[in-house]
């Protein structure tokens, strides 16, 4: 090997060595700082994530609080009162009679957060005190909601049955809010509830009932018509007393029957007599109505005549007495089964 080609195996030689060094200090140096570059992005991902769910953690805290200020109060006991109070005053400013409506309460159901409560509402009155009273529930600035909403016709003209559950939540913990008097959305005399007028005006619920012809007066031959001498009206029957409201005062069930030929409304309790038998008790299970399809009825009175019971749905007079068989009977009234020996 020549001097000249010694000189370039070492330049080359020296070439090779200088650049792997040249790598092994770049990846001495790099990859550290590629490790550190890992961990900062990796760090960054995990604060962009808490930065996330605090923002949803403030946002729900202030959806709670917001719907905190529109629930009726913090406990059950005290939710229940006010919710069944609230009831009772739209009703009124409905232009309805609270002795025609029944209030049973629901619940509590729990749920994730908070748990369930509400009222069974049943009544009858004017379609047009009906429309105002869901149109106040409506435009309640409270918590609450309204299902399982059936309406139907009434025994008169104009006036309907309603039956509906009134449901609100209370917050289980309740976050510590300052209450404020709530203002409804909208009022009776509102344009909202003006667009409603046509319900009432057109009661599509009313059945239809033929005008009966004019009576003929019977004339006498060469005479003049004969004046038919006024027959004094017998006593009233039971189908002029109704089952106007089953609800409870102070823990005792009360029976209401409105007599329709005096309007006016006795009580009567467990034990008393009505309808030739004895009150035995209020009942409040949901069962079908009796002639009418797919409908529930939620309350009854029992009456017991010797060793037999009847029964008389909330809204039908005294005349809709029907026999209850033994299967039907709530298991307070039921006869143990007796065993063959």
């Amino acid at each position: 090997m020549t001097q000249r080609e010694k000189i370039l195996a070492g330049l080359v030689l020296g070439s090779v060595c200088l650049l792997g060094g040249g790598l092994g200090l770049r990846a001495f140096i790099t990859k550290p700082l590629t490790e550190l570059d890992k961990r900062i992005t990796a760090a960054r991902e995990r604060l962009e994530k808490i930065n996330t769910d605090r923002r949803n953690y403030f946002s729900a805290e202030d959806r709670l609080k917001s719907l905190a200020r529109l629930a009726f109060a913090d406990t059950v006991d005290e939710a229940s009162a006010h919710s069944g109070e609230m009831l009772t005053k739209q009703i009124l400013r409905a232009g309805l009679k609270e002795v025609s409506f029944t209030r049973l309460p629901v619940g509590p159901r729990k749920m994730r957060g908070a748990s369930e409560i509400g009222w069974n509402v049943q009544g009858e009155g004017a379609l047009a005190g009906v429309v105002n009273l869901l149109f106040l529930l409506e435009q309640s600035p409270n918590l609450l909601r309204l299902e399982n909403l059936v309406v139907s016709g009434g025994d008169a003209p104009g006036v309907v049955r309603v039956q509906f559950r009134c449901l609100t939540l209370v917050l289980d913990p309740a976050p510590e809010v300052t209450r404020t008097p709530l203002l409804a959305k909208a009022e009776l005399n509102s344009p909202e509830r003006h667009a409603l007028d046509t319900i009432p005006v057109r009661d599509i619920l009313r059945p239809y009932i033929k005008r009966p012809p004019p009576p003929t007066p019977k004339v006498p031959p060469g005479g003049s018509p004969a004046s038919t001498p006024a027959t004094p009206p017998g006593p009233p029957g039971p189908e002029t007393f109704r089952i106007v409201s089953l609800s409870e005062w102070q823990g005792q069930p009360e029976v209401h029957v409105r007599d329709t030929t005096t309007q006016t409304t006795a009580r009567y309790k467990p034990g008393d007599a009505l309808a030739g038998g004895m009150i035995a008790m209020v009942d409040y299970r949901a069962m079908p109505l009796p002639g009418a399809s797919g409908l529930q009825s939620y309350s009854r009175v029992i009456l017991r005549v010797k060793d037999e019971f009847f029964a008389i749905e909330r809204g039908q007079t005294l005349a809709d007495l029907r026999k209850l068989e033994p299967e039907k009977l709530p298991p307070q009234l039921a006869r143990p089964a007796v065993k063959a020996e």
